[in-house]
């Protein structure tokens, strides 16, 4: 239980269903908590009001030290390596579904539940992860990197619902945080500025970005806004172009690697779909494994395919698992 609207309506369907339900607040970052950009405070007051209200206990838990070791290492490497990782997909497989299901099994839990926007479906003995209902909300690109036990063990309530009707059930049940913003902040850096955050451990820049690049005001072109194409690290190089539509922007072949598959194979099916990011629209391709992981070959080109970004890949409504993009 977060403090959020999602996981805190969560708890109270479990409850409906007859679930004996314990919340659990973890706390994963504690670098700067008492800046105005860390909430955890106010969430921890926000998830022991819900709690109160739903009729569960509740219990805060402290993850910071697997967070720096399992995720903010690894995101500060890639990053140094010139490429743009994605920490909310290593905190799912390693903090919310691997550090937070072990302390459930200590507890005694039989499963976890979070307030993700999912579906898990057992067909033949087989755990598929699927898309939520309201594929507005969808949050499977996230969770791909889960295996077979993990979701085994794991329940979304909210997957079969939308999400206008999460915030219902919250007025109707008076809670504190029925009409709280979403957070979109990166897991640990909550809602702080990126680019000042991430200037105080290492100076770079994200592939596809195009604010905070410093060359404003040029006069060539049509005003368009500049993007950052490719970097050269070896050379201290950044390579810079201007328009959505630069074709050093558009790709149709994408190359992945560190393939995690869900059903614990590749799948047998060669043409399917792919989210090369998570605002994206599923994109068909054709699905070919390599010795370090997969290629993609797109029938349309792909804007700003993003080395250490997420290839995810679907058939219809069921996440297959995906890649690093390479």
């Amino acid at each position: 239980m977060s403090g959020g609207v999602d996981s805190s309506v969560s708890a109270w369907l479990l409850k409906q269903q007859g679930y004996n339900v314990i919340g659990l607040f973890m706390k994963n970052w504690e670098d700067d908590d008492d800046s105005e950009y860390c909430s955890s405070r106010q969430d921890w007051l926000d998830a022991a009001s819900v709690a109160d209200v739903v009729g569960v206990d509740i219990e805060a838990v402290n993850f910071a030290s697997e967070y720096k070791d399992r995720v903010f290492s690894v995101f500060l490497s890639e990053y140094s390596a010139g490429r743009t990782p994605n920490p909310d997909i290593l905190c799912n497989s390693e903090i919310k579904f691997k550090a937070f299901l072990d302390h459930a099994y200590s507890l005694g839990a039989d499963y976890i539940a979070t307030g993700h926007y999912a579906r898990v479906r057992e067909v033949n003995g087989e755990f598929q992860l699927l898309k939520a209902i309201d594929h507005s909300k969808d949050q499977s690109y996230f969770l791909h990197r889960l295996n077979q036990a993990q979701l085994s063990k794991t329940l979304f309530p909210l997957g079969e619902i939308q999400k206008t009707e999460v915030r219902k059930i919250a007025l109707e049940l008076g809670l504190a945080n029925a009409t709280k913003k979403d957070s979109t902040g990166i897991c640990f850096i909550g809602e702080r500025p990126f680019r000042e955050f991430l200037n105080r451990y290492l100076p770079t820049a994200t592939l596809g970005q195009r604010k905070g690049i410093g060359i404003g005001g040029q006069k060539e072109g049509n005003g368009e806004p500049w993007f950052v194409a490719r970097k050269d690290l070896k050379n201290n190089t950044l390579y810079v172009v201007q328009g959505h539509n630069h074709p050093w922007l558009h790709q149709k072949v994408l190359v992945a690697e560190q393939a995690h598959y869900i059903s614990g194979h590749a799948p047998a099916n060669t043409h399917m779909a792919c989210k090369a990011r998570y605002r994206q629209e599923d994109s068909a391709c054709d699905f070919k494994l390599t010795e370090k992981g997969f290629e993609l070959n797109f029938e349309e080109s792909q804007f700003a395919v993003t080395p250490g970004q997420s290839a995810v890949l679907y058939q219809g409504d069921v996440c297959l698992g995906g890649g690093v993009i390479a």
